[in-house]
């Protein structure tokens, strides 16, 4: 790149980065805050609040990259020509690839870069977040019981505990279920241990006794079981909004969209869904290079200092939000069909051509001379209006 480019690059770059860092501030704050209450509601530390909000900022980076690409074009563009940058270059006869190329050499590094995040960092950052989450929400009856006090997570269940030894089991324990209105037990150990894995979170007693009592025939008395080893399963008494064990989508690397389980198939949807995911982490990389050249289309090319320039900034945003509900509104018929599929690739790569082409002309000023010149003998008296565009009277 030439001396200018390089200019123009760090000038889009620094409004890039500045934009991008502060919109994701402010989606983090919005998102930190549900984080925030389960931490809090579950006595959690702040580290690990910092964890759980970290590993959400790359979906969300990867989601406001082709928005802080396209505000950053736009702001450059209109900062360079209030500075009549534009209007000098445009006079000395700077051709489309001095003015244009920065954004598009920054557009093709975000996409590059969101493509990356979108194969393997983003799946890998909510796999580990939907852990962290897990293993949070699993261990509230750990936080819940204090040594020498009688607890109860809900009606009907009670727990106590003698003392904490020092690797956190539970010694002196004892849990009393009366919520069958049938059947009441009571377990009894000289220690306990909470552990989690993928299929729940269960309390291992170990050395102790099972009292059950039926409550519609009291004539059989407690019953007492002894046991060396005892597993209670204590899933269910984890919050009911800890969602399916199934992984989302989103949280499936490459590799299981490309190949997915068979069993995974034959849920309603599934397949649809998959799909849609799989095309969406290959799509999304052409927005940041779409916005780039409809922001240099619509103002890369010169104007006076004395016109507002905002009417082009709204038609330029205008069109990027339609083109993204476009695209959006395609995943949707991806997921009910797999002839759409062409559409989540057709849409940006064709608004691309299509913003290239307009971009290059209105930046020549020998192809609008030699555009003006052919469309005067088009019927209807069309002209072609020199950096205003095409006019029908």
């Amino acid at each position: 790149m030439t001396l200018f480019s390089r200019y123009v690059f760090r000038q889009v770059a620094n409004a890039f980065v500045i934009i991008l860092v502060t919109l994701t501030t402010i989606v983090w704050l919005a998102t930190a805050l549900k984080q925030l209450d389960l931490i809090v509601s579950q006595g959690q530390g702040f580290v690990l609040f910092l964890k759980m909000t970290v590993l959400s900022l790359p979906s969300l980076m990867a989601l406001i990259a082709p928005n802080a690409m396209l505000m950053a074009s736009l702001y450059t563009l209109d900062r360079m020509n209030g500075d009549s940058e534009l209007i000098v270059m445009t006079a000395a006869g700077a051709p489309f690839g001095e003015i244009g190329a920065p954004f598009v050499v920054l557009a093709a590094m975000v996409c590059v870069v969101i493509l990356i995040c979108n194969l393997w960092v983003m799946p890998a950052s909510m796999r580990a977040l939907r852990a962290l989450i897990t293993q949070v929400r699993t261990d509230v009856i750990s936080q819940v019981l204090q040594p020498g006090r009688f607890s109860s997570t809900e009606p009907g269940l009670t727990f106590h505990i003698r003392d904490r030894s020092p690797t956190g089991d539970l010694l002196g324990l004892l849990v009393h279920d009366e919520r069958d209105d049938k059947l009441v037990m009571s377990y009894l150990a000289e220690r306990g241990r909470i552990i989690s894995n993928d299929d729940g979170a269960y309390l291992v007693m170990f050395d102790g006794h099972v009292h059950r009592y039926e409550v519609k025939d009291p004539s059989k008395g407690v019953q007492i079981v002894a046991f060396d080893q005892y597993v209670l399963n204590i899933s269910d008494l984890n919050p009911k909004d800890t969602g399916s064990k199934e992984l989302r989508p989103r949280e499936r690397y490459l590799s299981e969209l490309l190949s997915p389980d068979p069993k995974l198939l034959k849920n309603k949807g599934a397949a649809g869904q998959l799909r849609t995911e799989l095309h969406d982490r290959f799509s999304t990389p052409f927005y940041p290079l779409l916005f780039a050249f409809l922001a240099v289309a619509v103002l890369g090319h010169a104007r006076t200092t004395r016109e507002s320039r905002w009417a082009q900034i709204l038609v330029a945003a205008g069109i990027a939000v339609g083109l993204r509900v476009s695209g959006l509104t395609a995943s949707n018929l991806v997921t009910l069909s797999a002839g759409a599929t062409p559409l989540v690739y057709v849409i940006p790569i064709g608004a691309i051509i299509v913003a290239a082409l307009v971009a290059h002309v209105r930046m020549s000023p020998e192809l609008r001379s030699k555009l003006s010149l052919q469309l005067k003998f088009v019927p209807d008296n069309i002209k072609f209006w020199t950096g205003r565009g095409i006019v029908a009277k």
